[in-house]
């Protein structure tokens, strides 16, 4: 590892005399690019990211200094990784350069693909509210490019975390949108009644009973088929419960679906979200009586 170091040290060394002398002006950013990017994987075998991201910047800027756009792009793009590895910030403003290039030579899909990668930085790191906005920009870079699969895995992730951040409208009308798309396409057919049951839980987090049976209405109306299936019954009994402000039946509801088709943790929290509200409305009726 100590060898890796020195040499990573030695190449840097060996750009910037590069960089500072005097030579014919495109060979010496192209002579200097050559280095770094020697410099930056023996970095990377020493297991020095942080130094790695800094020779990638480096490499960058000299391909940008011989109009070189498209590889200082990929250098920003390999920045990011290193940083990933110490400092997620920093990985997700290289990741936001490597775009900006990526937007001005019209690779569209590349900067959709790297606005996702920024996301999932920051959903790692549980920044929530970030993670959101790069996911909405990912999805419509995506959508313009009309690569509609991966537009709404980026959406599908909107809907659970602004759900999450208790912004149940804002999710139920991705989830109701990606439903009607789907119903439309042979292979995401079958998705169709798990966007709604999705959009039905949030209905449900709302505590409003006339929302929800509104809302199962008008998901019949939209796929006859979801009137027959688990999911639609599931929804109707556990706003029966509610209706009745009937804990022991909504539990049984739950065990009952949950016994069937396991629930995930983000159902499992929106359930346990609409339980609460039952209870706390269960001890004001108790103490006005």
């Amino acid at each position: 590892m100590g060898d890796h170091l020195v040499r990573a040290e030695e190449f840097e060394k060996k750009a910037e005399k590069k960089l500072n002398g005097w030579g014919i002006f495109g060979s010496k950013y192209e002579d200097a690019a050559d280095l770094l990017e020697k410099s930056a994987n023996s970095y990377k075998l020493a297991k020095s990211w942080d130094l790695a991201g800094k020779a990638y910047l480096k490499l960058a800027d000299c391909h940008l200094k011989s109009d070189s756009k498209h590889d200082a792009a990929n250098a920003y793009a390999e920045a990011a990784k290193c940083y990933k590895k110490v400092d997620t910030n920093e990985a997700a403003s290289c990741l936001e350069r490597a775009v900006d290039i990526f937007c001005e030579i019209g690779r569209l899909n590349m900067a959709a693909r790297y606005y996702k990668e920024i996301a999932e930085y920051y959903e790692a790191d549980q920044k929530i509210d970030q993670a959101i906005f790069y996911f909405e920009k990912a999805a419509e870079f995506f959508q313009n490019e009309e690569v509609t699969t991966s537009a709404n895995q980026c959406n599908l992730k909107v809907a659970q975390y602004a759900a999450q951040l208790e912004q149940y409208d804002k999710a139920i009308k991705i989830y109701e949108e990606i439903a009607c798309q789907s119903l439309n396409n042979n292979l995401l057919k079958y998705g169709v009644k798990g966007h709604l049951l999705n959009a039905g839980m949030c209905h449900l987090c709302k505590a409003d009973v006339v929302s929800i049976t509104n809302a199962l209405e008008k998901y019949q109306d939209l796929d006859p088929t979801f009137t027959g299936t688990r999911e639609c019954k599931f929804l109707s009994d556990l706003a029966s419960a509610i209706d009745e402000e009937d804990i022991a039946k909504f539990t049984d509801v739950v065990k009952e679906f949950d016994s069937m088709t396991p629930l995930d943790s983000w159902k499992t929290t929106m359930l346990l979200r609409v339980k609460e509200k039952l209870k706390a409305k269960e001890l004001e009726e108790d103490d006005l009586t």
